[in-house]
């Protein structure tokens, strides 16, 4: 499947704010979206509401974490990701930097639909809206599933 990425590549040193996109192996988490879980999908769904960020700010405690506030996310956090958005129709988290989550290091990693096959993204992968919903439907939680990103030579090193 095409697929896209952040507008700077893959990294193995991922910063926060970057536009890379972190290479390595990682276990893929929650499945979320702004509308009814689509049929088939088996992974855990939480749906996003006006409410929903994902915290990108790491001078806060709710850094690279998933918080519903009804206040002023503003006044709250320096930079967060709105979780209800258009390109946030279906998504995954990719648990980069989840645990122990450490500051600076990237957040908000998902799984999630592109703006089109020329698009890039600030450090996630996406991919149309039909083969996203493929690979959801696909993805087992007994089997624990994981993605593998990067270049041949930055994944060669991984142990």
């Amino acid at each position: 499947m095409d697929a896209v990425l952040g507008y700077n590549g893959f990294s193995s040193a991922k910063r926060e704010g970057d536009g890379a996109t972190p290479a390595g192996i990682y276990k893929l988490g929650t499945v979320f979206g702004t509308g009814v879980k689509p049929p088939g999908v088996k992974m855990y769904y939480k749906r996003a509401g006006k409410y929903d960020y994902w915290v990108d700010d790491p001078a806060s405690p709710d850094y690279n974490k998933w918080v519903t506030y009804s206040g002023d996310p503003k006044r709250k956090w320096r930079s967060f990701e709105r979780m209800n958005q258009p390109l946030y129709k279906y998504g995954m988290v990719i648990e980069y930097n989840r645990n122990p989550i450490i500051k600076n290091k990237g957040s908000a990693i998902f799984l999630h639909t592109w703006k089109g096959p020329a698009s890039k993204t600030a450090g996630c992968v996406a991919l149309s809206e039909t083969n996203l919903i493929t690979l959801l439907k696909w993805f087992d939680p007994k089997q624990q599933p994981a993605i593998v990103m990067g270049t041949y030579s930055q994944l060669k090193t991984i142990q």
